[in-house]
Formats: structure tokens, sequence, C-alpha cells
């Protein structure tokens, strides 16, 4: 998982929250390595790991007392930092929303393959505690590996796809204003160019310059291209 940011004080803590960590941990780990994958347990204001089932230590080739030893560098350490943009504003707004219903999911690469290669895992978290002033005290994320070869259906293979698309083409999405999102997200469903101006309130010429400028920004000549940016990034 990314770093998150603290949103108290790691030395704000009472010892009613030392009592809240120690529980819920005990908790948690009475049954953790019965699951199929891996579960975790982070501190929200010191920014660590406070529990990795047996799995996820092994799968690491590390141990509880060299994470805590990592501290913040377990993140660089073991995960790919160019996805952090990904999920990261997921998980700062779950952690904003303090909702101890409320789950975030996505896609991340782990170093668990041969000699720390990266291998692709979906994690969802929550808030598993709140301090005793009501605020996420520990954040817990269940883990598992995907194989590709064996048990992803082709659904999963398209999001798969359009994950690797969005890592690859999120700086040239980037150059889009946001009228231009907008046109193209009426593009990618077939709007022609008027009903495109009629449904935004703009003139035919101003929607035509928007799609030229979108063709060229995106370097995409057809419908398809097109549409694969109005997937990977959410649009349609």
């Amino acid at each position: 998982m990314p770093d998150l940011p603290q949103l108290q004080p790691a030395t704000n803590l009472s010892l009613q929250d030392y009592q809240i960590i120690d529980t819920k941990i005990a908790e948690v780990a009475a049954t953790a390595d019965d699951y199929p994958g891996v579960v975790i347990v982070f501190n929200t204001r010191a920014d660590d790991v406070k529990y990795m089932s047996a799995r996820g230590l092994r799968d690491l080739g590390t141990s509880m007392a060299e994470l805590k030893a990592l501290g913040a560098a377990y993140y660089p350490k073991f995960f790919n930092p160019d996805e952090a943009h990904e999920y990261v504003p997921k998980l700062v707004d779950m952690m904003q929303r303090n909702d101890l219903n409320y789950i975030v999911s996505f896609f991340q690469q782990v170093r668990t393959g041969p000699g720390g290669a990266f291998e692709l895992y979906l994690s969802t978290v929550k808030v598993l505690a709140q301090d005793s002033v009501g605020k996420p005290l520990l954040l817990i994320c269940f883990s598992c590996p995907i194989d590709r070869e064996s048990h992803v259906t082709s659904k999963v293979q398209r999001l798969l796809d359009e994950n690797n698309f969005l890592r690859r083409h999120s700086a040239t999405f980037a150059r889009l204003t946001c009228r231009e999102r907008e046109v193209l997200r009426h593009m990618a469903l077939g709007h022609t160019a008027p009903d495109t101006a009629k449904l935004l309130h703009v003139s035919v010429q101003t929607a035509e310059t928007h799609r030229r400028n979108i063709r060229q920004k995106l370097n995409a000549s057809s419908a398809f291209e097109l549409g694969q940016y109005a997937r990977a990034f959410d649009l349609i």
C-alpha cells in the first residue's frame, strides 16, 4: 500500500488508543492465516505496518521486525511508486469519510515474484478501528495475488488491460482540458459534433475544434482509440 497522509500527529495517541490497537491486532491475528490472501493492518498515525499475516511475510521474504524497522520505507521497497496516483486519492477519501462500512478496491503491483519482480494483486481496504475521539486509527487490507494464467475471467482481464492502458497514457490524458474531457466522453458515446454542441450549449464550430484538438493531443485517429481513453479514465 502507498504512503498515506497522517490525519493526526503520531504522538497524539492516548493509552486507550494503544489498547484499541493491541485488541484489534489480536482479533485479526487469531484467524488471518486461515484466509486465501494476505491480511495487513496499518497504523494511520505512524504510517507503518502493525501486522501482516504469515503468507504476506513469506511472499515478501521479510519479518515483522524488519517491516517495523523499515517504517514508511516499506512502501517504495515493495510497491510500484508509479501506481500511487491511481489509488492514493481513493484511500485518502476513505479516511476522510471515516465510515467503518466503506471499502475501496484496486489493483497494485507487489515485489513478490522471482528476483523481486512485480506481481499483480487485488487489494481491498477499510477503516478497521477509530481512536478514542472517533478518528481513523487502523486500516485493514486484504490482498489476493492474481494468476493471469489460471483464474482470471475475460471481464477481469479487460479491467486489467484498462488499468495498464491508464498507467501508460496518464500523462497524455492529462493534457486534455476539462471541456475536452467532456467532449471526449460524447465522442466515445458516438455523438456527432452537432449532438455535442447541443448538449454542451456551444457552437458546432467550437465542438469541431475540441474534437480536432482531442485527436491531436491523444494521437488517436479511430473511435476505438478514443473509446480506450474514455473507458480507462472513467468517462463512460
